[in-house]
């Protein structure tokens, strides 16, 4: 990991950095089956930001506690791509959204998985589709 991508998890409270950890790690197992090769780790607006080192791959996938929400954590898509829409008519019973920028996970609710790394997958072959 990033020494400054560690430092931004370290900061975290540990309830929420153990749910964004595990965001990271969903991250990293969609990429790798969804054949997308390497990733960049990176920080982004201060956020621990994903994205594939091959170019015109997919878009960049960020994390982050939502501010002021008592431990919600959210994974952020730029707002410019059709990515939460495809998620909304795919996904739209099993997650809560935020705009046409973030799926949003409220403290100690189950994250779904099996959806959210179909989504994951969705962003980082974007350009590819």
């Amino acid at each position: 990991m990033d020494p400054a991508v560690e430092a931004v998890f370290d900061a975290y409270a540990p309830a929420v950095r153990a749910r964004l950890l595990r965001l990271r790690a969903l991250i990293f197992a969609a990429a790798k089956a969804s054949a997308v090769g390497a990733l960049t780790e990176t920080l982004k607006w201060g956020q621990p930001a994903y994205l594939p080192k091959a170019a015109r791959t997919g878009t960049t996938i960020r994390i982050d506690a939502l501010k002021g929400s008592d431990g919600k954590v959210a994974v952020f898509v730029p707002c410019q791509t059709t990515l939460i829409a495809s998620f909304r008519e795919r996904y739209g019973d099993q997650f809560v959204f935020e705009g046409n920028r973030a799926i949003v996970f409220s403290a100690g609710a189950k994250v779904p998985e099996r959806a959210l790394s179909h989504c994951i997958a969705m962003a980082l072959t974007y350009h590819k589709r």
